[in-house]
């Protein structure tokens, strides 16, 4: 166990630091539900790193060997660094590895094509669920029969002496009912409302209210303000919006000065970086194609109409849980090729990396694909979306982008991936395309 503690904790750390630090970015957001995400969830992710480094090795010690039963491991046995699946598949990609990497990188930026279709602008009230409820139902056959919903109203606040102007302004709007009496409140300041003739979160409702703003704040001295349901919604779009172009590179740039720090190198993190992006980009592109061409029309769902669509906060959710976690991966496989490049070099170092961490990363990755994949058992469009693609870009990361691309540019490009540092002397390198790693016999 102290072996182990030893050789892992590096990479543990490393790996909860870049997911506490990630989260911690979200504090970032102007939405407050996300903004409050991400303290909670760092504090969550660093109580369970604690637990992994000191109860569950106390545990595993006073337990046995016996816990690992059926196989039950002996002492002195020797480390599987020369055979069994991963040692297969990284011989086959050790023969030809620019070519691998080459194809693998070509087909993930043909994946990340489906981007194009990702339409984050928002879900209806009927978009928003994967099932008929009796309200939904009933809110459909209102609008069927020519009957609005009145209490989804724009509410417009201005300085009293200036309201006239804006009411006359707003009863001009295509999609508006007749404004109400003017109500004053104090402080010299009136409000009045308008019904907003179409569904709360549509966009239809968002154009109204963005032609409302444009009229009222266009009426001089009015100092004109504009709320209710459907501008509550749209500000949280344009929230969204926001944040997705702030938090999403402040994660990249966090995670690759963790890569660096750890790696002591700045090719390799950049390396990593690449190809967490690149997998995230085919996740949400493959996603959103499955979203549109088949979600759409299957019948496991009584209403499928909201998968044409995606909830604004969708793509920086996924950003930060395929990021932040499928960067995860990449730092077992990159800390222990760090530590075989010293002995064997960087080529024969990747390769018995990679049979050593291939089983465990994979069976993480299933079990963290599994885990969000309940998600899609919920009767919300966001969190199915949400949940299936996550799922789908841990898969990619655990079994190509780790295993096959990361692996091929590291026997492609040998010791360059430590520049600037001297790690990789060239002392002990193998051909990409020799025969597998000599097995290693662990003493302890």
């Amino acid at each position: 166990m102290a072996f182990a503690l030893h050789r892992a904790a590096p990479a543990i750390l490393a790996s909860a630091a870049t997911v506490v630090i990630g989260m911690l970015c979200l504090s970032f957001a102007d939405l407050n539900s996300t903004a409050g995400l991400g303290p909670v969830l760092a504090v969550g992710i660093g109580i369970t790193f604690l637990v992994m480094v000191t109860l569950l090795p106390a545990l595993l010690v006073i337990c046995g060997r016996w816990v690992f039963w059926p196989k039950r491991p002996a002492f002195g046995s020797p480390e599987t660094t020369g055979n069994g699946f991963w040692s297969r598949v990284g011989n086959r990609i050790a023969q030809r590895p620019r070519a691998v990497w080459a194809v693998t990188a070509g087909l993930l930026l043909i994946a990340c094509l489906g981007l194009f279709k990702l339409d984050p602008s928002g879900l209806s009230t009927e978009e928003a669920y994967t099932k008929k409820f009796d309200s939904i139902q009933g809110q459909s056959l209102l609008i069927n029969h020519g009957l609005s919903d009145t209490s989804n109203t724009v509410q417009v606040v201005a300085n009293t002496d200036r309201i006239p102007e804006a009411q006359e302004a707003v009863a001009s709007i295509d999609g508006l009912g007749e404004p109400t009496p003017v109500q004053e409140i104090g402080n010299d300041r009136s409000y009045f409302e308008a019904t907003v003739g179409a569904d709360i979160s549509s966009t239809d409702a968002f154009a109204i209210v963005e032609a409302t703003r444009d009229t009222v704040h266009a009426v001089s001295g009015a100092d004109a303000l504009v709320g209710g349901g459907s501008a509550f919604y749209l500000d949280t779009k344009l929230a969204s919006e926001r944040d997705n172009r702030v938090i999403i590179p402040i994660v990249l740039v966090v995670v690759f000065v963790i890569l660096v720090l750890l790696l002591r190198a700045l090719i390799s993190p950049l390396i990593l970086i690449g190809t967490v992006i690149l997998s995230f980009g085919a996740a949400l592109g493959i996603s959103t194609l499955l979203f549109t061409e088949v979600f759409t029309r299957l019948p496991l769902f009584e209403s499928n109409s909201g998968f044409a669509h995606t909830d604004p906060g969708f793509p920086l959710f996924a950003f930060v849980f395929l990021v932040a976690l499928g960067i995860d991966y990449n730092i077992f496989l990159m800390t222990r090729v760090r530590e075989e490049t010293a002995q064997h070099g960087t080529r024969k170092g990747s390769l018995i990396a990679l049979t050593s961490t291939g089983g465990v990363i994979t069976s993480a990755g299933l079990v963290l694909a599994a885990t969000f994949l309940v998600l899609c058992s919920l009767p919300f469009v966001f969190l199915v979306e949400l949940g299936f693609a996550v799922a789908l870009g841990v898969l990619l990361d655990t079994m190509i982008v780790r295993s096959v691309l990361v692996t091929a540019l590291n026997l492609d490009l040998g010791g360059k991936v430590w520049w600037p540092s001297k790690l990789d002397t060239g002392q002990g390198e193998a051909d990409p395309g020799s025969a597998e790693p000599e097995r290693e016999t662990v003493s302890v």
